[in-house]
């Protein structure tokens, strides 16, 4: 079985932080290529957001903070590289299919790189631009053994409370969540 990684909402914190966020269980690649050739200072507030931080469904081309390790079949992959190769085609201004098939592959193939972990581990990805180069830093999610029993009746948590985290140890980014939904809410006022 391959392990590729799929989109995951654990809050609704997606819905408002992206311009478009991803549908919970899509297939999912890092999505760096969306930003390629992009000033990053010309991007807005939630564009930014994905830059730093969002994994790619490649059904809605929406974000999610989230991805989840997930056992997948060869068809499976193969459909994944279909979808994403339309996609590239499409939406991406790819020159042609085979280009845009190749391009897909390669997503792919990284995206599955990132799932050398068990099933139902949790991806966070970390993007900065430094001299002009997208650097993609990615982090692990899973439970801790001891939470092995957690989630039954006499030891409840949640997935917030027995999660350990791996990689880098950087601060993390602060966004402005409530900030973000008034803008939001104004915009849409206005309209």
């Amino acid at each position: 079985m391959l392990k590729l990684p799929r989109t995951i909402r654990l809050d609704p914190s997606d819905t408002f932080v992206f311009e478009r966020a991803a549908e919970p269980g899509e297939w999912a690649v890092s999505g760096a290529f969306v930003f390629w050739n992009r000033d990053p200072a010309v991007l807005n507030q939630k564009q930014r957001v994905a830059l730093r931080s969002g994994f790619l469904g490649i059904d809605s081309l929406g974000w999610s903070t989230l991805a989840i390790v997930t056992e997948a079949s060869e068809a499976e992959r193969q459909a994944m590289v279909e979808r994403l190769a339309g996609q590239l085609l499409e939406k991406f201004g790819a020159p042609d299919a085979e280009a845009a098939r190749l391009a897909a592959e390669e997503e792919v193939a990284f995206a599955a790189s990132l799932c050398d972990h068990a099933p139902q581990t949790l991806l966070g990805v970390q993007r900065s631009v430094e001299d002009g180069e997208i650097r993609e830093r990615f982090r692990t999610l899973r439970p801790r053994e001891a939470a092995a029993g957690a989630g039954s009746l006499h030891t409840p948590a949640s997935a917030f409370t027995f999660h350990e985290v791996e990689g880098d140890d950087e601060p993390a980014e602060q966004v402005d969540l409530l900030g973000m939904i008034r803008t939001d809410r104004m915009t849409r006022d206005r309209r």
